[in-house]
């Protein structure tokens, strides 16, 4: 078991597109709450599932951030992720679901 964990840190550690993958998937389950399992949306709610242009996504992350784009959620939320996460993110939510 240990020679197992150890083996999946190296891998990861070794790979970082595997760590990046690993990392947005994790953190868009905080999303689902709202924008559903795969980020359909609904409801008033937009979606952002394949939201193909990476960029777009983090820049309207950023936007969300830095009180530059008015909502009344996503302010307060994307304020607790960093760059790297909202880039984790941005690749996890640009891949087909």
């Amino acid at each position: 078991m240990r020679s197992c964990t150890i083996a999946m840190v190296l891998l990861l550690a070794g790979s970082p597109a595997i760590a990046e993958t690993a990392d947005g998937a994790l953190l868009a389950g905080a999303c689902q709450g709202c924008h559903g399992v795969s980020g359909e949306g609904g409801h008033g709610i937009p979606s952002i599932r394949q939201m193909h242009d990476r960029q777009q996504f983090v820049a309207l992350m950023r936007a969300f951030r830095a009180n530059e784009r008015p909502n009344t959620v996503m302010g307060r939320i994307s304020r607790g992720y960093t760059d790297a996460e909202i880039a984790a993110l941005a690749a996890h939510f640009a891949k087909p679901q």
